[in-house]
């Protein structure tokens, strides 16, 4: 797998430190909250399980999994959610957690459609921020790291289902995925 790496963007250790300082700027802000962490699968899930280990107040988990049916490449705009949360999130305070944010077309939707379930707060923590690839506005509110237009895998995030164990983030070569 590594031999379809180009660049390593983020190794281990610099993920593992900016993953523990999202996790007291969490603590910070959610004190007395009542905080329902939302892991948007597969991808965020390394990140997820990471950042929770690095909070130290009170919070629940819940998991998602959502996709944006269209041409396959682009995203539709239409959420499916292929699985729901397992409890209400009316009053809670909800914190979404993403690997990764480009168009935003699919977090847009979904966060919409979760503000109508009634959450007291809703914001969106990403491990990975790729603005110049924006079609929508959204932003989010806690945030690894910005990252250049490049197809990245590693640390949860794939290209056809692989390299999500790789312990790092990394620009993966084009001629792998333009086979």
């Amino acid at each position: 797998m590594r031999e379809d790496i180009q660049e390593i963007l983020f190794d281990e250790k610099t993920l593992a430190a900016r993953v523990a300082q999202l996790g007291s700027e969490i603590t910070r802000d959610y004190q007395g909250k009542n905080l329902l962490l939302v892991c948007i699968l597969k991808g965020s899930l390394v990140f997820m399980a990471d950042l929770m280990r690095h909070i130290q107040i009170p919070a629940s988990i819940d998991f998602m999994s959502v996709s944006s049916y269209g041409s396959g490449v682009n995203s539709s705009g239409e959420v499916k959610i292929i699985k729901d949360l397992d409890r209400p999130v009316q009053g809670a305070d909800l914190l979404i957690v993403e690997d990764i944010l480009d168009s935003g077309q699919t977090l847009f939707h979904l966060c919409r459609m979760l503000r109508r379930r009634g959450p007291a707060s809703l914001r969106i923590a990403v491990l990975l921020d790729k603005p110049e690839r924006r079609q929508v506005e959204i932003r989010p509110d806690y945030t690894g790291f910005e990252v250049p237009d490049r197809f990245l895998v590693g640390y949860g995030l794939d290209y056809d289902e692989k390299y999500r164990n790789l312990p790092f983030v990394g620009i993966l070569k084009p001629e792998v995925y333009t086979r």
